[in-house]
């Protein structure tokens, strides 16, 4: 953190490179993920664009990240807020539509976070 707050300086020892090992949109949300296998750092970036700008950026350091959709319940009137109607049983209502595939390469065991989008 220090490194990319501008709080410490860059030397070759402690210089952290975000190189991407994977790319892809989900609507107008972009994840990122790579890893650092000297530092044994795992890390997963959610950015969220619209109109072509960076708007929100969610940064996950050794989180084995699971992105779903919220969705499937349908509100029963427009004014009826808070009202949903409950999805069947065993239907997916929430499927999962990406997930982290580099989080198990830093050689230790991270934990597991869920994306609702």
């Amino acid at each position: 953190m220090r490194l990319l707050t501008g709080a410490s300086s860059s030397t070759c020892d402690d210089s952290f490179e975000f190189a991407p090992a994977s790319i892809t949109s989900v609507g107008s949300i972009v994840l990122a993920e790579g890893c650092d296998q000297k530092r044994s750092i795992y890390w997963a970036h959610a950015w969220t664009v619209a109109d072509g700008i960076v708007t929100q950026v969610r940064e996950y350091f050794n989180t084995s990240l699971t992105v779903t959709r919220l969705g499937g319940a349908s509100r029963s009137s427009p004014s009826a807020l808070g009202s949903e109607i409950a999805p069947a049983p065993g239907s997916q209502h929430c499927p999962s539509i990406w997930e982290s595939s580099l989080s198990n390469r830093v050689g230790k065991s991270v934990p597991g976070l869920v994306l609702a989008i």
